[in-house]
């Protein structure tokens, strides 16, 4: 890919981003077969910028004498790149200088040449001033949003720098081995044979994590189904649940269908399980990933809310519900929540947390056992969200999680993202009387 024109669409696509017109997942898509490292460039500009914006976007105002007219988003958004290679990449300073400034005339801005040049060459002769004064702003000292960095400190008054920190991290690439194939140590060893170093979790025996990410073309027996790709904190789910033979399991919000194949290779005789999603095109992947594991699942394409469209009235032994949420547990693999998330975003997470709850606890059989589960790292979405189930749902008890990982919270316990492992992520067991 032409350096200026790999730049320009760069600076398109985090402009549109901005703009709330889609996620990196859509956005950032592969055009130009064959061309892996300039693809794997793109990738690294654009989560670069988006996991340093706050930051980039706070030096870039100091060298504006007066903000860009919004028209002219995807030229604020070129700058921040240049700033983000010159900050972070092993890139000469003057080919980045040289190619965002061509980059302008790709994206028909020819008359901002003078412009990109200045700032990207007063930044290289300020750089140190610039950004201690840039950080003297919690959203620019922390790179996230403020609204962000206030609810942690309220919501972890003693861990929410670290978790500012690890957010910022490049995250692992962790593994979940297929232990009723393959021992996970079998594994680690076929690993270091293809030259792949990796060490093995702590919280499951499934687990294992990459010294370095790879296709997972390299990883051995991938198409065999004997690993798949997923976060370590997930693959605990299965150990919360309870598992037994003949039981009818529900994965609610399945897609795309990580827990639902983990459960699949737990080794029990489910008498069925079902996973629902509303999003067809999530379950196709989640197809996909079943027909490479050589498992099999009720798949729905509904409304979890709107049970009467897709319950056929027999109720589930165990129902896990992985709720939609602000994801602000796996920031670090997905830098754009930083600028997609808003504030006002959590009241109506929180509510719609809540009516899943309440729809699906009539699914759920007496006796039965519903996990409730989230990739945030807010409280509101976590504990007062099941707080506020327990006091609406007589029939509903809290059930302690003992654990040595994680933070025991008022109900349920939270991993928070951590260094060398997994993200941050959420669980409260919730039980229904026989």
């Amino acid at each position: 890919m032409n350096p200026a024109k790999l730049r320009a669409r760069a600076a398109g696509i985090l402009a549109r981003l901005q703009q709330q017109e889609g996620s990196l997942a859509t956005l950032l898509t592969r055009r130009d077969e064959g061309d892996e490292e300039g693809f794997a460039l793109l990738q690294e500009i654009v989560f670069g910028t988006c996991r340093w914006f706050h930051q980039l976007d706070a030096i870039l105002k100091l060298l504006l004498d007066k903000p860009l007219k919004t028209k002219d988003a995807d030229l604020h958004s070129l700058l921040l790149i240049g700033l983000y290679q010159l900050q972070h990449l092993r890139v000469p300073e003057y080919a980045v200088v040289n190619e965002t400034v061509a980059a302008t005339k790709v994206l028909g801005k020819g008359w901002a040449r003078g412009l990109v040049n200045a700032v990207l060459r007063n930044f290289l002769r300020e750089q140190t001033d610039l950004i201690a004064k840039a950080t003297e702003s919690l959203d620019g000292q922390y790179a996230h949003p403020r609204w962000l960095i206030k609810t942690l400190q309220q919501d972890w008054p003693e861990q929410w720098p670290r978790i500012l920190e690890q957010n910022n991290q490049r995250p692992p690439m962790t593994l979940r081995v297929n232990t009723r194939r393959m021992a996970r140590d079998a594994y680690l060893q076929a690993l270091k044979n293809a030259g792949l170093d990796a060490t093995a979790g702590t919280l499951t025996d499934s687990a294992v994590y990459l010294d370095k990410p790879c296709s997972v073309d390299r990883l051995p027996e991938f198409d065999a189904g004997l690993v798949s790709v997923q976060d370590e904190a997930s693959q605990v789910i299965p150990s919360l649940l309870d598992l037994a033979d003949g039981q009818r399991i529900l994965d609610a919000c399945a897609a795309p269908g990580g827990k639902t194949c983990h459960l699949l290779e737990s080794g029990y005789a489910f008498s069925g399980l079902v996973a629902l999603d509303n999003d067809e095109r999530r379950l196709e992947r989640l197809r996909q990933n079943l027909d490479r594991l050589h498992l099999e699942a009720e798949v729905v394409c509904a409304d979890a809310t709107a049970t009467q469209s897709w319950w056929d009235g027999t109720a589930f032994d165990r129902i896990l519900l992985d709720a939609p949420c602000s994801a602000t547990g796996i920031i670090r693999r997905h830098p754009d929540i930083k600028l997609l998330r808003r504030s006002t975003d959590i009241p109506k997470l929180q509510a719609l947390q809540l009516l899943l709850l309440q729809r699906l606890w009539a699914c759920l059989k007496p006796g039965g056992l519903l996990l409730y589960s989230t990739c945030s790292v807010l409280r509101a979405e976590n504990s007062q969200t099941v707080a506020t189930f327990l006091k609406t749902q007589g029939d509903a008890k809290h059930e302690r999680i003992d654990g040595q990982w994680g933070v025991e919270c008022a109900f349920g316990r939270q991993l928070l993202p951590d260094s060398a492992g997994n993200d941050g992520f959420y669980f409260a067991r919730i039980r229904k009387p026989a």
